[in-house]
């Protein structure tokens, strides 16, 4: 498989997570050659807190960690590669209680505390006999690898995903720390006083390349941190998260049926517990888990099925930020605009019918558009010192911002897409052969 244009220059190098056991395994249940079952074990106490798709037809692993988040709590999440376990009636549920039955007594956990992911194709029944087989596999494969933990849960992606922030806990309790981790990865333990910082550690996985609009989440991602958490603080901070960074992506404006985001929060640095927005310590580790979300998202888009551009839409002027956004998500759904964008043309006609057919307030004759900092248009016309070599230029870069100033209010968002190119036929027409 050819990696992306786009991708990053590497896998991040990722700390590790006080409280939190990685395992990878190569089962063979749908790719050879790499793992495609991961499994993160947690201590006891793990917070949680997690978004799904929205779909009406969402997978029964979806159905499973619904039923569970509500307990708040996690010991486990388990994920397959290869079969969404999606569409398929009763067995699939009987599928997922299958796993979890299995993991909860090699784990000696209880059941409703272990989250259940997959992705793959939809509507093949699950080999429970492989899988149970393949679990047993997984709880002997432990691994300190992140690149492991996020190879395991790929289908079509290019490159594998992964993201880490560090995060000051001023309000340390008096118990020992055992895991911060401070910028650049470096270690610190020992004890923390009340009242003396010690550094939080966060770290995402994630994955998704095609079949990504998210209405919550991505295709699945999995953020861990060693700070002290509280269920409701994990559920605020990942939903806020995802609302800025998951649920403003697009590849080609399909919502999977998994679509999957969690949260766990292990508490082995020992500080006082985050218990909402509330607390001192809340703005900095919303901001870290904001800042991973964000990171794996955009990989995601980098990483789109034959992407060769990473296009950031950002709306301006219009009556309120989610005006700006619906705006900003018709343009960046918008075939037309994709594949001008992958043709290196500017051809801006596109971008005012995406805003046309949005349905939200606009004015023709308002209406500012830039390609880079290239004034395309303004006062419903062709802006007089416009280039359109200048704009063809901009787009051969592998960046493109396109800039539309409503001129309405002071309603914003920007929305992150990729180009449509024939690559993204080539993947799809042939992706269950």
């Amino acid at each position: 498989m050819t990696v992306s244009p786009l991708a990053p220059a590497a896998f991040p190098e990722l700390a590790p997570v006080a409280g939190v056991t990685l395992h990878a395994y190569a089962a063979g249940l749908r790719y050879t050659g790499r793992p495609d079952l991961m499994l993160a074990v947690f201590d006891e106490g793990t917070a949680v807190g997690g978004v799904f798709t929205q779909s009406r037809c969402a997978s029964s692993t979806v159905d499973w960690c619904r039923s569970i988040l509500g307990g708040g709590s996690a010991r486990a999440v388990v994920c397959n590669a290869g079969n969404a376990n999606a569409f398929n009636g009763v067995a699939g549920d009987v599928s997922v209680h299958a796993e979890v039955d299995l993991l909860a007594d090699a784990l000696d956990v209880d059941a409703a505390q272990i989250f259940v992911a997959s992705t793959g194709v939809i509507g093949e029944p699950l080999d429970d006999l492989a899988m149970a087989a393949a679990l047993a596999e997984l709880v002997q494969a432990p691994t300190d690898s992140w690149a492991d933990a996020a190879t395991a849960i790929t289908t079509t992606d290019t490159f594998i995903k992964g993201a880490g922030a560090s995060v000051p806990i001023n309000s340390a309790s008096s118990s020992t720390a055992v895991g911060g981790t401070a910028v650049g990865g470096t270690a610190v333990g020992g004890t923390a006083v009340e009242g003396t910082a010690v550094v939080g550690t966060v770290v995402g996985i994630a994955k998704g390349s095609g079949m990504i609009a998210p209405d919550m989440a991505t295709m699945l991602g999995f953020v861990f941190t060693d700070v002290a958490v509280t269920s409701g603080a994990c559920q605020t901070a990942i939903a806020e998260a995802s609302d800025q960074s998951f649920n403003k992506i697009t590849v080609d404006s399909d919502t999977s049926t998994s679509d999957t985001v969690l949260l766990f929060a292990t508490g082995a640095i020992g500080n006082d517990p985050i218990d909402g927005p509330g607390h001192p310590d809340y703005p900095a580790f919303a901001a870290a888990v904001l800042d991973v979300c964000l990171d794996l998202s955009h990989q995601i888009v980098r990483d789109g099925e034959g992407a060769t551009k990473f296009i950031e839409i950002r709306v301006e002027g219009a009556v309120s930020d989610t005006s700006a956004e619906i705006v900003a998500r018709s343009i960046a759904d918008s075939p037309l605009v994709k594949t001008a964008m992958a043709a290196e043309d500017a051809n801006w006609g596109r971008i005012v019918m995406a805003v046309g057919k949005a349905g939200e307030p606009a004015d023709r004759d308002r209406l500012d558009i830039f390609i880079g900092d290239e004034q395309v248009a303004c006062a419903g016309q062709v802006h007089p010192n416009y280039s359109e070599d200048r704009a063809n230029v901009f787009l051969k870069n592998d960046d493109i911002v396109v800039r539309v100033d409503l001129g309405m209010g002071d309603g914003s968002s920007s929305v992150w897409t990729c180009d449509l190119t024939h690559g993204y036929i080539e993947i799809n027409a042939g992706y269950r052969s």
